[in-house]
């Protein structure tokens, strides 16, 4: 695959589409970056500060 930024002219803009396509390729990116943050870091850290908070107020009745 050749890389359509070597084709590019330098006293010439870049073409809409090629733009259009790095900038959602771009938000994809993010957009994915973002949920495997959400469901891989943020949210066991939560269930886990839960469970651990829960353990803590069970052992302090006792």
């Amino acid at each position: 695959m050749s890389n359509p930024f070597k084709r590019i002219i330098h006293h010439h803009s870049v073409p809409k589409v090629l733009k259009e396509k790095v900038l959602s390729d771009i938000g994809m990116i993010k957009f994915t970056l973002d949920i495997a943050d959400l469901f891989l870091v943020k949210y066991p850290k939560t269930i886990g500060d839960f469970l651990s908070n829960d353990t803590n107020k069970s052992n302090r009745k006792n």
